[in-house]
């Protein structure tokens, strides 16, 4: 009887609706086709009748699912929840679901986790970054659905990407930082083992020194976990041996935000006697006193233009193979010249 649920059928759905059987199955399927009139007439007639779409019998009739598995670094970090909400919105408007993974920085895990997505039938995958294993990449390899690499842009040109360049991201900022005067400089960053953006950062800061005459020390690069108490206990080693930096450049915003706590607590002056920057351009780092000065980095962009470069290809539609998207170096209070050049 329609309108127990789950008993309602489509047919049942279209005639309260007012509409053929293929319009009610395509508001189901493709609403954005529909005029928004024509789709709302259909989903309250669905609800009114509580009906339930079998999604294995409609898979199995499109040869789709209707879903994109994305595997993440971690979930527990603000700027890929950001891109990722922007994702699952772009996609969800288009009758897609987001189906989501993460590994923790572990290739082996990456590995599992991205093979259960592709078992579930995944019409196509989103990944972060391009440092992969060699059996992920085969994986990739014998997947007939669209792949696509984010967060950084594939020098090989074998991969669809949708990124930014990191290596730009700390050049700009140590060109910043050199330009007030600094000379003397360290960075904390995340672990770069496994992780691209992170190596391809510190990479950025030591060819824009060096082009200047400085040289990045080793133990100037201390590599951590990403916390703002691993922020503090990194800037807390780094003030140990003399001379101490006058910039201390920070993968990203978590950890600066450690720092500056940090550097606080120590009773070191900001920016007079330190300048710290950031990477990322956090809500939080507008607030902190002084606001951090930072790389805006357009995570909302992101997640929105990588749902349409996997809709797009899904529908058969071209999709450039590099879309790489702008950074913007923010100053705010955490930086200024050294106080020696002042």
């Amino acid at each position: 009887m329609p309108g127990e649920q789950g008993k309602a059928k489509l047919d049942d759905v279209a005639r309260v609706a007012g509409v053929s059987l293929a319009t009610a199955s395509r508001a189901l399927s493709t609403p954005h086709l529909l005029k928004p009139a024509t789709l709302d007439r259909v989903r309250d007639a669905a609800r009114l009748l509580g009906y339930m779409p079998h999604g294995a019998a409609r898979a199995l009739a499109s040869r789709r699912t209707h879903t994109v598995g994305a595997v993440i670094p971690t979930l527990d970090n603000a700027i890929f929840a950001a891109s990722t909400q922007a994702m699952q919105r772009e996609l969800g408007e288009h009758g897609y679901q987001l189906l989501l993974g993460s590994h923790e920085y572990d290739p082996e895990r990456e590995v599992q986790v991205t093979r259960a997505l592709l078992e579930r039938g995944v019409d196509g995958l989103v990944l972060v970054g391009t440092d992969h294993s060699p059996e992920l990449y085969q994986l990739l390899l014998g997947f007939r659905s669209p792949y696509v690499l984010t967060w950084s842009l594939d020098e090989s040109g074998h991969h669809y990407c949708v990124g930014f360049n990191n290596r730009e991201v700390g050049a700009r900022v140590a060109q910043y930082l050199y330009d007030l005067g600094h000379r003397e400089f360290a960075v904390i960053s995340g672990h770069s083992a496994h992780n691209d953006r992170a190596r391809d950062r510190i990479t950025g800061v030591r060819e824009a020194l060096l082009a200047r005459g400085i040289e990045l020390a080793p133990q100037r690069v201390v590599e951590t976990s990403f916390s703002v108490q691993s922020g503090r206990e990194a800037l807390l080693a780094l003030m140990q041996p003399a001379p101490r930096p006058s910039a201390v450049i920070c993968g990203n915003d978590i950890l600066a935000q450690g720092a500056l706590i940090e550097a606080q607590a120590l009773g070191i002056e900001i920016p007079r006697a330190l300048s710290i920057t950031g990477v990322d351009d956090m809500e939080l780092s507008t607030h902190l006193a002084p606001g951090l000065t930072t790389v805006r980095i357009p995570t909302v962009e992101i997640g929105r233009r990588t749902a349409q470069h996997m809709l797009a290809r899904l529908n058969g539609e071209h999709a450039e193979k590099r879309t790489e998207l702008a950074v913007e170096l923010i100053v705010r209070g955490s930086t200024a010249p050294p106080a020696a050049r002042a």
